[in-house]
């Protein structure tokens, strides 16, 4: 496989300095990567897979996060090697061209400012829900406000407001785990089980069985989830920022995809066992389902603030991301120049504001026209997490050959049984695509998605023409 990409003599491994803060510590990464991916789409949006697989929503999540697992690891070996403000995008340049750092940088940051207004959307309606008399779109400003100062000042604030959220929202997963499993070894009672039964597995083996609706149900529920990995990337670019970051990107990314990948079954063993499947309300939390069941006095309320926290901790890493990105970007001339202006703190200032200005854009176009014009931007980048991915992969391909043969002591993360693994995560994405466009739910998002890809590599490659002409 390896004479299929061969690798590339002229490909360039040395980066220049980060001129941006290096106040981030360990445990930021750390907390950052854990708490990255733990976000709305777990503690809500979980509900709709479960309904759609029933017990056998294990397995999605595990092929979700084994792919997931994958691509982190490709991109972790880069990182620690090379660590840069735009990660993959930077990576992306190195391996393929100019064309590849430019549609990546660009589609992972119009990712991170659509995905920014959902999740402001969704914490104002929250807050909406505990004070009435304050309109939403109070709220909403008043978030944006609050995380753009925050995103202002020093790195290292960024990084304890991540701490800090992401604390939250493992606590709050560590303790649902222990509570589920003390009911399921009837060592808690529950509304079905007040006697204190162990439960058995009456409910994973019990309507319809273990795969209700069969294998096709494990992939349809794989499509319903596979989104909810996206986040992790953050970690990798926020890593440039450390004070050790070929070291900290490493230990941030082997920590962080083995702990999420067990939350995440390990919250889905838990709700499937305790819980008939079938029992679920759409729409409906299934973490507030169990601890209702338990006997959790305020169970809904208690989840609302722990969903709420994990909007706000989202909005935040993807407004960081989203100018880290950008100006990397501007760095490798793909964005404006004016965007590289530094604060004395190393802050990329004109950045955040570019980031932010648009991200104003998305949630003014998300209160107004919900259902048409952000509709259609929120397919549009619907897929586009698929499409960074494989770029992330076809990257590690090309670049690993180059350091191993010329600095091999920089791999101090190494991809597990490369190249293989490596193409077996392309083929996992390739299909994953395919089964998209099968899906009358998830082809509209994959065809948009195609759309603004497309409409991005015309401008890359009109960019290409543009600078072979000038250097003639």
């Amino acid at each position: 496989m390896r004479d299929r990409l061969p690798d590339p003599p002229a490909v360039d491994t040395d980066l220049p300095p980060e001129p941006l803060s290096h106040s981030l510590k360990q445990r930021h990464l750390t907390m950052l990567g854990l708490g990255g991916v733990i976000g709305a789409g777990l503690f809500v949006g979980s509900g709709a897979g479960i309904g759609i697989a029933g017990p056998a929503i294990i397995c999605s999540y595990l092929l979700a996060g084994a792919l997931a697992m994958l691509v982190m690891r490709a991109l972790g070996e880069m990182s620690a090697a090379m660590p840069a403000s735009g990660s993959f995008s930077v990576y992306a340049e190195k391996a393929l061209g100019r064309w590849a750092g430019f549609s990546a940088g660009w589609l992972y940051w119009f990712l991170l400012v659509v995905v920014l207004a959902v999740e402001a959307t969704g914490a104002a309606k929250i807050a909406n829900g505990w004070l009435p008399s304050v309109d939403q779109w109070v709220w909403v400003l008043l978030f944006m406000v609050v995380f753009t100062v925050s995103n202002l000042a020093a790195v290292r604030n960024f990084g304890e407001f991540e701490f800090w959220f992401a604390a939250l929202k493992v606590g709050a997963i560590v303790l649902f785990l222990i509570l589920g499993t003390l009911a399921i070894f009837g060592l808690l009672p529950t509304a079905s089980n007040p006697s204190g039964d162990p439960v058995g597995m009456a409910n994973l083996t019990g309507d319809g069985g273990f795969f209700p609706a069969g294998f096709g149900g494990v992939v349809a529920g794989m499509l319903a989830v596979i989104f909810a990995f996206g986040g992790l990337e953050v970690v990798t670019i926020a890593a440039a920022e450390s004070d050790n970051p070929a070291k900290s990107v490493a230990r941030a990314v082997r920590s962080a995809v083995w702990r999420i990948l067990f939350f995440y079954v390990g919250s889905m063993l838990v709700i499937v066992t305790l819980l008939p499947w079938d029992s679920l309300e759409p729409g409906q939390s299934p973490y507030v389902a169990v601890l209702d069941s338990i006997g959790i006095p305020a169970a809904g309320q208690i989840m609302n603030i722990v969903v709420f926290v994990a909007l706000l901790s989202a909005l935040n890493a993807n407004l960081y991301g989203s100018s880290r990105m950008v100006f990397s970007l501007a760095e490798r001339g793909e964005a404006p120049r004016a965007l590289l202006k530094v604060s004395g703190g190393g802050v990329p200032r004109r950045a955040v504001f570019a980031s932010v200005a648009f991200g104003f854009v998305s949630v003014v176009l998300n209160l107004l026209w919900p259902d048409t014009v952000f509709l259609y931007m929120l397919n549009a980048v619907g897929a586009v997490l698929l499409f960074v991915w494989a770029l992330i992969a076809v990257s590690q391909l090309r670049l690993r050959p180059k350091l191993e043969r010329d600095m091999p002591e920089r791999l101090t993360l190494r991809m597990w049984l490369f190249p293989y693994l490596t193409w077996a995560a392309l083929l996992g994405m390739a299909a994953v695509l395919v089964l998209m466009l099968f899906d009358d739910s998830a082809r509209p998002q994959l065809l948009w998605s195609s759309g603004a890809a497309a409409a991005v590599l015309v401008v890359a490659w009109v960019r290409e023409v543009r600078a072979r002409r000038s250097a003639a």
